[in-house]
């Protein structure tokens, strides 16, 4: 089963936002956090899914940053200056990633072009919705444990996605929370999105698959419960593998990375929605994964040899 409207996961766990850009909310006795910081499109709906699930703004202690892309922490600046009180956690490399101001200015300009192609940049002026920059309070690393009530959150390191990428496991209730470490679920079909390192990538799966999961958390397109959530990670596994042959063998045909990025771009834009990520992003994804791959099977890459 999947759950990709906004409400209940569980009696514990809430989503928010959109089925595109989801954030979801953990309620512990006496503590909320929030686990993702979603794209700054998305605020006015997570204000309105608040209010409409009766849910109390002052419990909510915490915002766990899972990755700082653009689409991953747009809200943060204006929830902790509408929560003064919480205190938003993330990696050591998410944290130092976030005092970059190209980094800070590259995520502002991207939540913008979102705020505009989803008709809310009028709204997000008036409220005041705009991303400049992230502090990190507290810093989390593999096997910390943070409490959110009478809940455990234990911290995974999953690196592959981004260099920063942390997961989420709450053992009483089987939920996995791993954003985009895990590849992004599409329908029938995992998205593969190795972006920064695919050995890693593949790795952090496997390492994710080794938990008692039944219910897996993504930030895009929802939570995958039941069988969904159990075999979720095995398919990502083998989507993985699928993509990483698909892409050596353009590269092997085209001996050019500016020429596979272009096939892969068009074979993912095939299998993407409209809603996801605009074309130049995807072709971003695609050239970052190709160049990692021609490396590591060639010690060279074909784009500076060839282009």
């Amino acid at each position: 089963m999947v759950i990709d409207k906004p409400g209940k996961v569980t009696d514990k766990i809430f989503l928010l936002g959109t089925k595109e850009s989801c954030v979801y909310l953990l309620m512990g006795r006496n503590a909320y956090t929030i686990l993702g910081g979603g794209a700054a499109y998305i605020t006015p709906e997570v204000l309105k899914q608040l209010k409409d699930f009766r849910i109390e703004e002052k419990r909510i202690q915490r915002l766990i940053i899972l990755h700082s892309h653009f689409d991953h922490c747009g809200m943060v600046p204006f929830l902790k200056k509408r929560w003064p009180w919480i205190e938003i956690t993330a990696s050591a490399r998410a944290k130092e990633l976030l005092l970059s101001p190209k980094i800070v200015e590259s995520i502002h300009a991207l939540n913008q072009v979102l705020l505009t192609e989803h008709g809310k940049e009028e709204l997000a002026n008036e409220m005041g919705i705009e991303f400049s920059g992230v502090d990190v309070e507290r810093i989390v690393k593999e096997g910390d444990v943070v409490a959110c009530g009478d809940l455990n959150m234990e911290i995974i390191e999953t690196p592959g996605h981004s260099s920063c990428s942390i997961a989420v496991y709450v053992s009483k209730e089987k939920a996995m929370f791993a954003s985009d470490a895990g590849g992004i679920p599409i329908g029938n079909q995992v998205f593969t999105a190795a972006n920064s390192n695919f050995d890693q990538y593949q790795q952090s799966i496997q390492k994710l698959a080794e938990y008692d999961i039944d219910i897996y958390l993504a930030e895009h397109y929802g939570a995958l419960i039941g069988a969904h959530g159990r075999n979720y990670l095995y398919k990502s596994m083998d989507a993985a593998r699928e993509t990483r042959r698909t892409m050596e063998a353009s590269l092997e045909r085209t001996q050019d990375v500016k020429k596979s990025t272009e096939e892969m771009t068009d074979m993912f834009m095939a299998l993407v929605p409209e809603d996801f990520m605009p074309r130049d992003i995807i072709a971003v994804v695609a050239a970052q994964m190709l160049r990692y791959i021609d490396k590591q099977k060639c010690g060279y890459s074909h784009e500076n040899k060839y282009s």
